[in-house]
């Protein structure tokens, strides 16, 4: 009855109190400002979004149907998204096997054997013979091993694994809005390597005409060959551009058919036009990130993983309490196994503990103390990261604007300053090197145009991702709910916390 008893009050100690540090969130390096340092030029003012970024399909503020429909496969089809996918259902599978160690584990055994002793022999020349009596004996039995989690050893482990993954699956979040980011940023660059080409057509196109205009007037003597080798050598040069173009745009493609799970071969995307109206997003209050950041979410619950190992280490110091039981039947008899005249049975606690170590139990614990510091700097740090990846995306997107501005008047110009330099030059009044230097000036203006509004669809792409997408930390997963610990409400309830 004193071993019931003593059993009891094990088994009731169990579900209370947990071996080492309780976890409380810390604190970014820097509390959120009130505002980006980007949005308070006076001098800028940024356009509403198209639509709202609290949305999964974040994309569509670019009004592009085929980006839409490429966008939607990245979480189809992906394969690095399918690997982090299997990641975190082995870190959900890691807590269940945590778990079970809080059941007892039941096992069972069974035999049957024969034996016999020999009572005589006789031989002869062609034959050997024994005789003897045998006699078959039957066992079956069952045992029981239950640790009782007295120190809360094991329901720190859980705690531990339930917080990977809850970071597994925010690092899945993360993979899936990188994939995402990267294919937007490769869709454009391939819709602008569409409209260079087609800029170096139509400019290899012109120079033709302007090189059959140099050829007649020397035909005519008023013009040199110098003057025609001039507009040859433009009109070759573009070409060469021309035929350039088409690596930079097949690989492109290739890169987009990689992030959409296919071979490049078995994707192609014809050439299109897209809007020159690029989206300006509205980067919301400084405080939000800190929710919408998954890679910011995954390093917070890393902390609470390396939290609960301290106590898992922590654990070691302390005896373990296990409830040991068995029973066997053992008969000659099969049909008389199970009959209580043939049981025999045990049970009982045991108790083990380390009384020397020379150190090894103190030196898991400082490593695990040393683990949280290393995980509460790369979450400060990630949230500085963010930060700063939000403050360069709203740079480049107010300063890109006003420059494309400027460079869409400096095209204008350059346009105007060729046309008029190949009437000046029909007209006699100046040399082909003037033709030559502006036809050069104005194509570099347009491809300097062209390169300004791929680095406004990046930042605008970029500064999407860097705010989070459409995700949430209200998109994690439940927490496993641990006895005696706190609940998640209660670990967020500190005054730098915003929501």
């Amino acid at each position: 009855m004193r071993q019931v008893s003593a059993l009891a009050v094990l088994i009731a100690l169990s579900g209370c109190g947990l071996v080492g540090p309780s976890y409380v969130r810390q604190p970014p390096a820097t509390p959120p400002t009130p505002a980006y340092k980007e949005t308070s030029d006076d001098l800028f003012q940024p356009a509403q979004p198209r639509d709202t970024l609290d949305r999964g399909p974040w994309w569509t503020v670019f009004g592009d149907s085929t980006l839409d429909r490429l966008a939607a496969q990245v979480d189809v089809s992906n394969q690095t998204l399918k690997e982090n996918e299997a990641a975190y259902r082995q870190a959900v599978a890691l807590i269940r096997q945590s778990q079970s160690a809080l059941y007892p584990t039941i096992g069972y055994t069974g035999s049957v054997q024969q034996s016999g002793r020999g009572t005589g022999a006789s031989t002869n020349s062609s034959s050997l013979s024994v005789s003897g009596n045998s006699v078959a004996q039957w066992a079956l039995g069952g045992t029981l091993t239950w640790e009782i989690d007295v120190w809360g050893n094991i329901r720190r482990q859980i705690e531990s694994d339930s917080a990977a993954a809850q970071a597994s699956y925010a690092t899945l979040a993360a993979a899936r809005l990188s994939a995402q980011s990267s294919l937007i940023t490769n869709y454009y660059s391939l819709r602008i390597s569409d409209e260079r080409k087609a800029l170096l057509e139509a400019s290899t196109a012109a120079y033709a005409r302007a090189m059959e205009i140099v050829g007649n007037q020397v035909s005519a003597g008023t013009a040199s060959q110098l003057n025609l080798a001039q507009a040859q050598t433009i009109y070759e040069q573009t070409k060469a551009q021309l035929v350039a173009e088409g690596v930079t745009r097949a690989q492109f493609e290739h890169a987009i058919a990689a992030l959409i799970g296919k071979a490049p071969a078995e994707f192609s995307l014809p050439p299109a036009q897209i809007s020159n109206q690029v989206p300006t997003i509205d980067a919301g209050l400084p405080s939000a990130l800190l929710e919408r950041r998954p890679d910011i979410a995954s390093a917070e619950r890393s902390m609470q993983a390396a939290n609960a190992q301290i106590g898992v280490a922590q654990g070691a110091y302390y005896p373990q309490f296990t409830l040991n039981a068995s029973i066997n039947f053992v008969s000659t008899m099969l049909q008389n196994l199970l009959q209580i005249a043939n049981a025999v049975w045990a049970v009982g606690p045991a108790l083990a503990g380390t009384l020397v170590d020379g150190g090894s139990r103190a030196a898991q614990v400082e490593s695990a103390r040393a683990n949280f510091d290393k995980t509460v700097a790369t979450y400060r740090q990630t949230v500085i990261t963010a930060f700063q990846q939000v403050e360069d995306a709203l740079a480049s997107q107010r300063i890109l604007e006003q420059q494309e501005k400027v460079q869409v008047l400096a095209v204008a110009a350059a346009r105007k300053a060729e046309a008029t330099a190949l009437n000046q030059y029909r007209a006699g009044t100046v040399d082909y090197t003037t033709v030559v230097t502006a036809q050069t000036t104005a194509l570099q203006n347009e491809q300097t145009l062209l390169n300004i509004r791929l680095a406004r669809y990046t930042a605008s792409s970029n500064l999407v991702a860097a705010l989070g997408g459409g995700w949430r930390d209200s998109d994690l997963p439940p927490p496993v709910y641990i006895p005696g610990e706190k609940t998640s409400r209660e670990l967020k309830k500190h005054s730098w916390w915003p929501f």
